[in-house]
């Protein structure tokens, strides 16, 4: 989680500056600035990064939590494909292995439990 998080800042700090890196496509249906998209990416990037942290002090909320921000980091990235489609990809594929981690972790927990 802190990994992807991590990751989520990058691109939207790259997005917020503007980078040349971005290709801004026209008659998109979900069209925002670069900017604004950029500061979505910044704000989930903190969130899960944070949330992150807090599974790892072990916190159960935050595996719950984590799932939430993973699965919205998931979507956000689905509909940024036009903008940079390899960076996408690879972050909807991070966010997907995220909510499987912690998802199969509550499972493991859970059976443990009730075989003392």
């Amino acid at each position: 989680m802190i990994f992807g998080g991590a990751m989520a800042i990058f691109e939207g700090i790259a997005a917020i500056a503007h980078d040349g890196l971005f290709l801004t496509t026209r008659h998109y249906v979900f069209e925002f600035s670069l900017a604004g998209w950029g500061w979505i990416h910044l704000i989930l990037g903190i969130i899960l990064l944070l949330a992150g942290c807090a599974v790892l002090s072990g916190a159960v909320w935050a595996r719950y939590f984590g799932v939430a921000i993973a699965g919205l980091g998931a979507i956000a990235n689905f509909l940024w494909l036009p903008y940079y489609p390899l960076w996408a990809l690879v972050l909807i594929a991070v966010n997907l292995f995220i909510i499987w981690a912690l998802c199969t972790g509550m499972h493991r927990e859970a059976d443990a439990a009730t075989v003392h």
